[in-house]
């Protein structure tokens, strides 16, 4: 049998286990073109919150019944495609469930030889995302001061190293002493913000006394209205996710479009999707940095498809450290 993690409801505010049911169905079968794949490691995402709601988004919404999407990591047990054989690990939206039907095309192979979680994160979507907004929305030159929201989470912490290699003077901003102290010592931030304890305003002035080039925003709210005040002419603000701002029912703008008059700054936001086609030289370039020591990474993992919808929610509550994902098998 197939077992199904749906959207039993629409979460109001934060969800909850009760909103999500656990189902069997039947192992479905590839048709022509397409492949069968068995989930090994499922990713469980911030984005995938917004999937939940009615709000207007840039991809479609999850009705009650489906499958909760998600990308993930599986072994191809059948294969209509000439592309892939039986045992190829590759990686899709394949959502949570332990067996899915893809288009061949839709899918991309995991090299042997790379451990096939990796795909999911530091050389997959969250290691992407943070390198195409450092380098292409944010573009830091040596010398910049870049901060960065959700430090400690897992594309938040991949893209202060990115500004790090870069040679920038990097600022985390995170929740916890243990996040705060993955942010300095672990993955090498030049300084750190409690955003539990601390005053952010006053954390931020102190922190950034020649104030703030870039700022990665992973949050949005008042996180990052406390970075705004202490931005530079010429400043550059890459919107990567809002996260504050998901489980609102009406979310809580914090910016006044003045401010890029002040400062003369520009703000964009960006997908990942924007970017197919230079993965290919991305994907290589983080491996390097991997290899060499330059980037750092941590995983947070829970065990069992079951037990996707306890990591989701704890993802949202910010308990993962790292990257959050799901071992399925």
């Amino acid at each position: 049998m197939n077992r199904r993690v749906t959207m039993a409801s629409r979460p109001a505010g934060l969800p909850r286990e009760s909103d999500f049911a656990l189902e069997e169905a039947e192992v479905p079968s590839p048709g022509p073109g397409e492949v069968l794949v068995r989930t090994r490691w499922l990713s469980v995402d911030p984005y995938q919150r917004s999937r939940m709601s009615t709000a207007h988004s840039y991809a479609k919404g999850l009705e009650l019944g489906d499958v909760v999407t998600a990308q993930a990591v599986g072994e191809v047990v059948e294969s209509n495609d000439p592309r892939y054989e039986p045992g190829d690990v590759a990686l899709g939206q394949l959502g949570w469930q332990d067996y899915a039907v893809a288009r061949a095309g839709s899918l991309r192979q995991v090299p042997p030889g790379i451990e096939p979680q990796l795909a999911l994160h530091v050389l997959g979507a969250t290691g992407l995302t943070a390198y195409f907004g450092i380098l292409d929305v944010a573009k830091p030159v040596p010398g910049d001061t870049v901060v960065v929201s959700a430090a400690a989470g897992a594309v938040g912490s991949i893209a202060g190293q990115i500004a790090r290699i870069m040679g920038c003077r990097t600022v985390g901003i995170a929740g916890g002493a243990e996040k705060l102290e993955d942010v300095r010592d672990f993955y090498r931030f030049d300084d750190a913000i409690d955003y539990k304890s601390d005053d952010v305003r006053e954390a931020v002035k102190n922190a950034c006394p020649d104030g703030v080039d870039v700022y990665f925003d992973n949050v949005g709210g008042e996180i990052s209205a406390a970075v705004h005040a202490r931005l530079n002419v010429g400043a550059r603000i890459a919107i990567c996710g809002q996260v504050s701002q998901y489980n609102l029912e009406r979310g809580q703008p914090t910016f006044h479009p003045a401010t890029l008059i002040v400062f003369r700054a520009r703000m964009q936001g960006f997908l990942v999707t924007d970017y197919p086609h230079r993965f290919g030289e991305a994907i290589p370039r983080l491996a390097r940095w991997v290899m060499n020591g330059d980037i750092r990474y941590r995983e947070t993992v829970t065990d069992g498809l079951e037990n996707t919808p306890r990591a989701f929610i704890g993802m949202l509550n910010g308990e993962n450290r790292g990257k959050a994902l799901v071992r399925v098998a």
